[in-house]
């Protein structure tokens, strides 16, 4: 029996740095997985959350009542609407920002259960940045898919540098875009009706 209910994917761009490309592809992204039917997609900027370096006495894992900071507050509030995820991570130092890591540390019971997918961008296509958010998105015991969009360098920093168009570049990843959304969304359908 296919589940009909509308999912509700959240896609979050990953970098808030001057010049950064993470909300091209984020938009990018929304727009591809707006072609399937049935799904509500939203882009959420970490600009638009200024949360400070979390420094709670308590962990998410064990808070009984929501963190009184207004934009934590709001963050949690579209992440416990979120029925799946897509991060979209540039690679720094072989690894995520430091602004998307603060988010994830900040929330726990509204990431649990819920599936994962991965759009990376830089060196060695941000893959080292997608491997250690694997790690962490287990930790918060949501369920990571195994593809992802990696857009390497050689195709992303001509776009950087203003010799190629952001949309000729994201025409070439079309295809694995396609078969990630494919993934994420059997995922969010079985685990949405688990959680049910």
């Amino acid at each position: 029996m296919k589940n009909k209910a509308s999912l509700n994917i959240k896609v979050i761009a990953g970098s808030t740095r001057e010049g950064r490309f993470s909300d091209k592809a984020a938009t990018w992204i929304a727009e591809e997985i707006k072609k399937q039917k049935g799904i509500a997609v939203e882009v959420l900027d970490l600009r638009d959350y200024d949360m400070p370096f979390f420094n709670e006495p308590m962990s998410p894992s064990f808070k009984q009542e929501p963190y009184k900071n207004e934009a934590v507050a709001r963050f949690t509030k579209k992440i416990e609407e979120g029925d799946a995820f897509v991060l979209v991570t540039p690679e720094y130092n072989h690894g995520t920002s430091g602004v998307l890591k603060n988010a994830l540390d900040w929330v726990y019971q509204e990431w649990n259960n819920k599936p994962v997918a991965f759009v990376s961008y830089g060196s060695v296509g941000g893959a080292r940045a997608i491997e250690q958010l694997r790690l962490n998105v287990i930790e918060l015991q949501m369920a990571p898919i195994r593809n992802s969009v990696h857009i390497p360098g050689e195709q992303y920093f001509p776009v950087l540098f203003g010799k190629m168009e952001a949309k000729e570049l994201f025409a070439l990843q079309s295809d694995k875009a396609e078969v990630m959304i494919t993934q994420l969304l059997w995922w969010t359908r079985a685990l949405k009706k688990a959680r049910e």
